[in-house]
């Protein structure tokens, strides 16, 4: 989209706003995208509470309070030095220490990682927790690394971060890329630098050395709950329902777990190689097999289940019929055109388990053809929600059970949920997801603002 089209969709009064985002961050496209649907919501705000367009609250929510781009040299086992580039925005503090994940993924640059602050600040709001957004990561592609290669690289990644972290300051988790060995690799050299054992520095640890019980379950069963609840507002559930979900990494397969523990049917997953289609619902812990312990492809699923499955190498999963689509792997992974296909096969509801995995033009598709549409920002955040637990386990010494996690998910989840629809019913639209996510997130984030001054 371009910047007079950008402009177009907010209103009058939010126009300059936009235009000086645009100017300021120039190339950034996922971040415009990430910003303009924020102020696309926030105008019914501002015309019913003025005093929110005052002292630019809403310039400073759209800049970060700090950006840090810092040099990552590292050993290959060749004995060969590689630099990779690394990443840290900690955009709002105004609710708590900054929080967001550190994603390791060859496209990732300062414009993904603002995006992915930017939506971390109202999606860290939605839970009602004391967090704020932020967001890291590097260049850095962990595919096809030795264990000793993504160490080293961890471990010069966390000698430059650590300097901007703390329980209290700033508290990374995992990602894209980014999982419990590389966040045990980072906690260790972290440990190592300050001579400190700060477990609650950062979250997604194993649970030998502070973790919490149901974190890499968090994101996935969060979208899953959030879903069920938003598909009961119209007297339906996940009971029979076909399924597809896309991704087979953490968020998808406990997205899976969950969906089919509600009765679901999955029939389809996918990795960045393609697609399985199996109609006789996937064979969860077969993909679990093949994923987190062989760390392979996802086409293998077809040589070990053999009949009744099949691999599609190019295509979409959305040409998959399904009555409910859980976009789980990247940003802007579902089109206009495959959100009007799922429509047209029948689709019922979409729960976004990755960060913006959907278009505009998809969104579009979905509200306009009346279909339940839960955005990333309300429906994934339940990852971010058990990271604060783990937090407040971390901070009184304490160890929950997976059942006692799990309940404090499903409640926040509750919440959020009820938050979004509660706020889109007093804003003038019913049912509209966005909308709620975005106002309820961004009222709370500019109380805290306005209370604390101009900083």
């Amino acid at each position: 989209m371009k910047r007079d089209e950008f402009l177009s969709t907010v209103d009058e009064k939010l126009e300059p706003i936009l235009a000086d985002v645009l100017r300021r961050s120039a190339g950034e496209t996922e971040f415009h995208q990430a910003v303009v649907e924020v102020l696309q919501s926030i105008g019914r705000v501002i015309a019913k509470h003025p005093e929110y367009a005052d002292n630019a609250l809403i310039e400073r929510i759209c800049e970060p309070e700090r950006q840090i781009i810092f040099r990552v040299p590292w050993v290959d086992d060749a004995g060969n030095v590689q630099i990779s580039r690394g990443f840290r925005v900690q955009f709002n503090s105004a609710l708590g220490p900054y929080k967001g994940g550190i994603r390791f993924h060859p496209t990732v640059n300062l414009g993904i990682v603002k995006f992915l602050g930017f939506e971390q600040i109202f999606k860290n709001a939605l839970t009602g927790l004391p967090i704020g957004g932020g967001k890291g990561g590097s260049d850095f592609n962990p595919r096809g690394r030795s264990d000793a290669e993504v160490m080293r690289f961890c471990q010069s990644f966390m000698t430059e971060l650590h300097r901007h972290i703390g329980e209290y300051t700033d508290v990374p988790a995992g990602d894209i890329g980014v999982g419990g060995r590389e966040i045990g690799y980072l906690f260790g050299q972290y440990k190592r630098l300050t001579n400190r054992y700060e477990a609650g520095v950062l979250t997604g640890k194993a649970l030998s050395y502070g973790g919490s019980q149901a974190r890499k379950e968090a994101t996935g069963y969060g979208a899953a709950y959030f879903v069920d609840r938003m598909l009961r507002t119209r007297k339906m559930d996940f009971e029979g329902k076909r399924v597809s979900v896309s991704g087979s990494g953490n968020v998808a397969t406990y997205a899976m777990e969950k969906i089919i523990e509600f009765g679901g049917l999955i029939v389809s997953c996918s990795d960045s190689s393609g697609y399985i289609v199996d109609e006789n619902g996937i064979d969860l812990d077969l993909v679990k097999e093949i994923k987190q312990k062989r760390r392979g492809r996802i086409s293998e699923y077809v040589k070990l289940k053999g009949a009744g499955a099949h691999f599609v190498e190019k295509g979409s999963i959305w040409d998959v019929p399904c009555d409910v689509a859980m976009p789980s792997a990247t940003q802007n992974e579902l089109t206009g055109k495959d959100a009007q296909t799922l429509v047209k096969n029948g689709l019922i509801a979409v729960g976004e388990g990755a960060n913006m995995p959907s278009t505009p033009e998809a969104v579009r598709v979905f509200q306009e053809a009346g279909i339940l549409f839960a955005p990333g920002k309300a429906a994934n955040a339940g990852g971010v929600a058990t990271s604060a637990l783990e937090m407040q386990q971390n901070a009184s010494r304490a160890s929950w059970t997976f059942e006692r996690t799990e309940e404090r998910l499903a409640e926040i989840m509750a919440h959020i949920h009820d938050t979004c629809a509660e706020t889109a019913d007093e804003y003038g639209s019913p049912g509209d997801y966005v909308l709620g996510a975005n106002i309820a997130g961004f009222v709370r984030v500019a109380e805290a603002m306005d209370a604390l001054g101009v900083i």
